[in-house]
């Protein structure tokens, strides 16, 4: 009966150090939300990608975030493991259509990569190529957030 009345106070402990580890994980998002734009106007249904970038001293600075931008084209971060916010920091950016419905990504009038023909329901994205890839494109999230992360984006015409 002794060992478990020993062993009560090291359990407890153990919880209290998951639980506050748990706590810092949510401690280190900070809120981010902005605007993206296709050419000076609001952009629907983009879906956009913040990727921490790491350095030599911290490799590994935590997830990225995803949003859906609204009708206005106003998106707001969160993680995958529903964490709201982001990393501050650099972070990489990556936009593209978002769309339950149909493929989008890449111009119907030169079909699939196998050189079949194009499906009908398929569209293209008007988000230019770069944007649609991690690595060209960056942000940097400051320590306390920020409401204005907006991304502007124009295509070559």
């Amino acid at each position: 009966m002794r060992r478990v009345y020993r062993a009560a106070p090291a359990a407890l402990l153990a919880l209290a150090l998951v639980a506050a580890a748990g706590c810092g994980e949510k401690s280190k998002y900070v809120p981010v939300s902005g605007v993206v734009r296709l050419n000076g106007k609001p952009y629907p249904n983009a879906m956009v990608y913040f990727q921490p970038v790491g350095d030599k001293g911290n490799p590994n600075p935590g997830r990225g975030s995803t949003g859906v931008t609204d009708e206005t084209g106003r998106y707001v971060l969160k993680t995958d493991d529903g964490f709201d916010g982001a990393v501050a920091g650099t972070h990489q950016l990556k936009v593209r259509t978002y769309s339950n419905n149909a493929m989008v990504g890449y111009d119907p009038t030169k079909g699939s990569p196998d050189r079949q023909p194009a499906q009908p329901r398929e569209k293209a994205d008007p988000i230019p190529a770069d944007w649609r890839s991690i690595g060209t494109h960056t942000i940097e999230v400051p320590p306390g957030g920020t409401k204005d992360a907006d991304i502007d984006i124009k295509t070559v015409r």
